[in-house]
């Protein structure tokens, strides 16, 4: 298999992952962030105190920043195969942002779900702060080499 066919079946998977994570009910959701709450506080961290209670909240709104920085990371990676830099990253934060909208538009089907725009922008500033430090990264590289 070519290096940017892998580069694809990884974007794709990861569509996938974030996909079946939107399929949650909120029950379900709901759990998934209880288990992270009960891990910082198996480690000594009490989260709902540090954040006034708002722990559930805040780590459900970091995970959809989180996948979707790595869904940018991912997608500008196999951009990059058939285009120039700048147009990569622009593309990869337009498909960034609409697979963002998608998905909330998916959520809309999901028991105890509903799509947010609010969410839209989370998951996208997840793939723009990809797309800056990628862009810094770059430019950097480009300053110390001269």
């Amino acid at each position: 298999m070519s290096r940017r066919i892998k580069k694809w079946v990884l974007v794709l998977v990861w569509m996938g992952i974030i996909f079946l994570f939107s399929s949650q009910n909120a029950e379900k959701s709901s759990e998934n962030n209880k288990f992270i709450v009960y891990m910082l506080n198996t480690l000594g961290i009490d989260i709902n105190t540090i954040l006034s209670g708002n722990a559930d909240f805040i780590i459900r709104k970091a995970a959809h920043f989180t996948e979707y920085f790595i869904l940018y990371f991912l997608l500008y990676n196999a951009l990059k195969e058939d285009f120039y830099f700048t147009p990569s990253t622009i593309f990869a934060l337009i498909i960034t942002f609409l697979y963002a909208a998608s998905d909330e538009f998916h959520q809309s089907f999901v028991p105890g779900r509903g799509p947010a725009f609010k969410d839209v922008l989370i998951d996208t500033s997840g793939g723009a702060l990809c797309m800056m430090i990628i862009y810094v990264k770059a430019n950097l590289k480009k300053i110390l080499s001269r």
